[in-house]
């Protein structure tokens, strides 16, 4: 018998997402033989463990008898079980230094460590995630700041809605004005973020109408990869190319700045890629963007204004344009940024019955056969011990 534990989350502020929802797991115990599926006791869950325990599963205080430990934040040091096999996202594959304690004390314990965010398909493209919910969150609350910014309309908050299908209904008879809106990114929060653009009745429209027309109504321009960057020799780009040499490429959002009012920024980013603009952009006339939602939320990342995180609770904070200091929102000489980690605690049940069916559909089965390559590539650390496909850690790891 092979035995999976859902277990509660430790970090602090608490993530209230689950890997699997109560009917999930009862769909587990009935389909797939020889496995079963444990719940570990909770107060924090958006699935209570009463609701558990109605599909008919076991919630239970201590889970050190299952073989594989389901979570989705970092893992607390003093929580890891030795000897086990663990799955969430540890946000250490950047060589993050906030949590290089964590990847250690895994390595001591003796544990393997998968890792949702590098479970990939053949072609590099993310198998599971809860980037929709990100996107649809972040969308939201960028929309929501620059109504705030400028008193020409008024949204609340999310937390104030139950479901995804609730906040539809918020948007029922809002009208937005005629501003321009950059969309980054082609994964799952670009998606998200699309999603409330046609909710919202926001029009999309081409590049090249972006940067020569005026509307109006609202529109929004969605730009990837080949409108953002650009071979240094070449001028072209190469999907595969610039993920394998980014630094070869320029960045060429700069030609958007002076025709956008919000920046809804879903794009991947990492030490080697270019950033949207450097943070002397700012202050220049033509920097006409009030508001930027960096749904992906890299500090000093692909936003160099991203001055770190807000909350759930506070959302927005506003940046100086001359000493880039962090101030309140909505000042006169500051842009307003909106910078939340764990935006799809705003939809948990939503996101979380979205992450589990992709798990269940793309994973679990790899999981359970084991020696698959997908499985083995999301491995960072086997058996204590650093996998070959993250060499680059060593020193990181040491």
């Amino acid at each position: 018998m092979l035995k999976f534990g859902l277990i509660k989350e430790g970090k602090i502020p608490s993530d209230n997402r689950v890997a699997l929802t109560p009917a999930q797991c009862k769909f587990i115990n009935k389909t797939q033989e020889g496995i079963e599926v444990y719940v570990q006791k909770s107060n924090d869950r958006c699935y209570s463990d009463k609701e558990y325990i109605s599909a008919g599963i076991e919630v239970k205080e201590d889970i050190s008898d299952c073989d594989i430990l389901l979570g989705i934040k970092e893992v607390p040091l003093e929580m890891l079980i030795p000897n086990k096999t663990y799955l969430f996202f540890s946000h250490t594959k950047k060589l993050q230094p906030y949590n290089q304690k964590l990847i250690k004390e895994i390595i001591a314990k003796n544990i393997t460590l998968i890792d949702y965010e590098c479970l990939e398909h053949e072609d590099g493209k993310r198998i599971i995630g809860f980037g929709f919910f990100a996107g649809v969150v972040g969308a939201h609350n960028g929309i929501m700041a620059y109504g705030n910014r400028t008193g020409e309309f008024k949204l609340d908050k999310i937390n104030s809605s139950k479901s995804f299908n609730d906040l539809i209904h918020t948007y029922f008879g809002l009208k937005i004005p005629a501003i321009k809106i950059a969309v980054t990114g082609s994964g799952r929060v670009a998606h998200g973020v699309l999603e409330i653009m046609n909710l919202l009745g926001i029009h999309e429209v081409e590049p090249d109408e972006y940067l020569e027309k005026e509307f109006p109504y609202p529109v929004y321009v969605h730009l990837k990869g080949r409108d953002l960057y650009q071979h240094k020799e070449t001028n072209n780009y190469n999907r595969t190319d610039f993920h394998t040499n980014p630094s070869n490429y320029n960045c060429t959002f700069d030609q958007y700045i002076p025709h956008t009012d919000i920046l809804m920024n879903g794009i991947y980013w990492d030490h080697d890629i270019p950033r949207l603009f450097e943070k002397e952009a700012i202050n220049q006339p033509n920097f006409k963007i009030k508001t930027i939602a960096d749904i992906t939320d890299d500090m000093y990342g692909s936003i160099p204004c991203n001055l770190g995180d807000s909350t759930i609770e506070d959302p927005v904070y506003g940046v100086d344009k001359l000493s880039m200091e962090k101030t309140a929102p909505y000042q006169q000489n500051s842009i307003d940024i909106m910078a939340v980690g764990n935006l799809p605690n705003e939809l948990p049940r939503d996101a979380s019955r979205y992450f589990g069916q992709q798990l269940i559909k793309h994973v679990l089965k790899d999981i359970i056969d084991g020696n698959s390559e997908i499985i083995d590539k999301a491995t960072i650390i086997k058996n204590g011990e650093l996998n070959s496909h993250y060499a680059y850690m060593r020193e990181y790891v040491g």
